[in-house]
């Protein structure tokens, strides 16, 4: 049985947990590092502060009592760095290899989905790295397609995160 629950700032230490795995099992699949979270990365403080997001939701998935995935909303910003009132974005999104293939992903970003909309939101987005071709398949069958901007400069300096986007809406 898969379930969801959304996390504060107190829960921090579950977060860490399951940021760490992720950054360590899929190192290939986020923008951020394991050593920038470990080491002087890795204080409280800074954690809690991740779960602050303003507006934000930040979300934990449990098979059979396990947390085994992850995934953040938050709100989105323009080109500038500005809010977008129009757009959120998912972010900081995993599955753990056990639950793979099992629906945790579909319900993770289907949550996420849900709070853009009860929030107002007409976009979600995303940046995906060009090889993670388990996720973009997931973000297609939801929906999302590639808005063909420029994401993200990559670590090699020559590719770029790719940036999806589909339209929500209440109801």
């Amino acid at each position: 049985m898969i379930e969801l629950r959304a996390l504060t700032s107190d829960d921090w230490p579950l977060w860490r947990e399951l940021r760490l795995a992720a950054l360590a099992e899929a190192p290939y699949a986020f923008g951020s590092t394991l050593a920038a979270w470990q080491g002087e990365g890795d204080r409280e403080e800074r954690w809690r502060s991740r779960l602050e997001i303003p507006g934000a939701r930040d979300l934990v998935a449990f098979v059979d009592g396990v947390p085994t995935g992850m995934a953040s909303g938050v709100p989105g910003e323009d080109a500038d760095g500005k809010p977008d009132p129009a757009s959120a974005e998912l972010i900081s999104m995993w599955v753990g290899p056990a639950a793979r293939g099992r629906g945790v992903g579909e319900r993770l970003v289907a949550e996420v989905e849900a709070w853009a909309a009860a929030q107002g939101y007409t976009s979600l987005r995303l940046a995906v790295m060009p090889d993670n071709d388990r996720a973009i398949a997931l973000y297609e069958r939801r929906g999302f397609t590639d808005t063909g901007e420029e994401g993200d400069l990559l670590p090699d300096g020559v590719r770029r995160e790719r940036v999806l986007a589909k339209p929500v809406s209440a109801g």
